[in-house]
């Protein structure tokens, strides 16, 4: 009986978003405007139940959430979306937990090696860095996190509370639209702070990839590491040349240039929960390329201070 469920459940999944795929180009806000005002009181109800399905079946969320602000406004808007992308959120992550655990995990084979050893190495707080960085699409972020081990609480509750900023950014906008069509008073006002609030949301992935970017770490430490035998990434991101020039590299170290590294990341994908030092001739390239790190989820990274020129200058071994 159980497996006849599990079936029946991967079918309606399947089936369900296949067809909203297929047609999320011509997903009707108006239609959705029209059911909510036809159900009276029981309307924010309608919308939320919409929502929450959209939200397992892969309708387009921003679509929902700039309705929602414009149909409650600002405040009830920001709840009810907020709400509804939950609900929708937690039946995601349990129907792949419970009863599509093999079709989610096909669908995000490429995916799930670095969203388990995430949620391994920080539990809730991956959950809210993904939430306030988008570094998956919301929706199959969904599923997959159904297949890690994360509790199914502090999922939930993360999943909540780190995307208010984006719920309130978007529901705002979507209000703002609503007020310039009818004229409402204030509208120069209300469309500065819905910039602002837009730029803030823009800026918070390089805020977060900051914050969890570690201290700066002496040529000193980094020799101990490496003589050590500890499981690190050394990662040079200087040119070819300058990797087998004057300056020399250190044994041990891989080569990515900064230009070339968002395009390689793959290659060191399993360090993405251990620690990575990057190094440089100097401090320059080495900052930039832990901040393309971090802005991917690596996190535990840390800039060597002074790099290559530090090194030589200590007189440490070079090849």
């Amino acid at each position: 009986m159980k497996k006849i469920l599990q079936i029946s459940i991967l079918l309606l999944l399947v089936a369900g978003i296949t067809t909203a795929v297929m047609y999320r180009d011509q997903f009707d806000a108006t239609a959705l405007e029209s059911w909510v005002n036809n159900a009276g009181s029981a309307g924010p109800v309608v919308f939320m139940l919409i929502y929450a399905i959209g939200t397992v079946f892969f309708l387009p969320g921003a679509v929902l959430t700039l309705a929602g602000g414009a149909l409650f406004g600002p405040v009830f808007g920001t709840f009810y979306n907020l709400t509804a992308a939950t609900i929708g959120a937690m039946i995601s992550f349990l129907a792949a937990r419970y009863l599509a655990h093999d079709w989610v995990e096909k669908k995000t084979a490429g995916r799930m090696k670095a969203l388990k050893q995430g949620v391994e190495g920080e539990g809730w707080k991956f959950v809210a860095f993904v939430r306030l960085v988008p570094l998956f699409p919301f929706n199959v972020l969904n599923y997959a996190l159904g297949l890690t081990k994360i509790k199914f609480s502090h999922y939930s509750i993360a999943t909540y509370i780190f995307m208010l900023p984006g719920a309130i950014a978007y529901t705002y906008l979507g209000y703002v639209g609503r007020e310039a069509v009818a004229g409402g008073d204030g509208l120069i006002q209300k469309i500065m702070l819905a910039i602002a609030l837009l730029a803030l949301v823009g800026f918070l992935p390089s805020l977060i990839g900051r914050l969890r970017r570690g201290p700066m770490m002496e040529v000193e430490e980094l020799k101990q590491k490496m003589d050590a035998g500890e499981d690190v990434l050394l990662l040079d991101v200087r040119s070819g040349a300058d990797y087998v020039g004057e300056q020399g590299h250190v044994k041990g170290s891989v080569l990515i240039p900064v230009e070339e590294l968002e395009q390689r990341l793959s290659e060191i994908e399993d360090f993405q929960e251990k620690t990575v030092m990057t190094i440089c001739r100097t401090d320059r390239r080495s900052a930039k390329a832990a901040q393309v790190l971090t802005k991917h989820g690596f996190a535990d990274v840390h800039v060597i201070r002074n790099g290559m020129t530090q090194w030589n200058e200590v007189g440490y071994p070079k090849e």
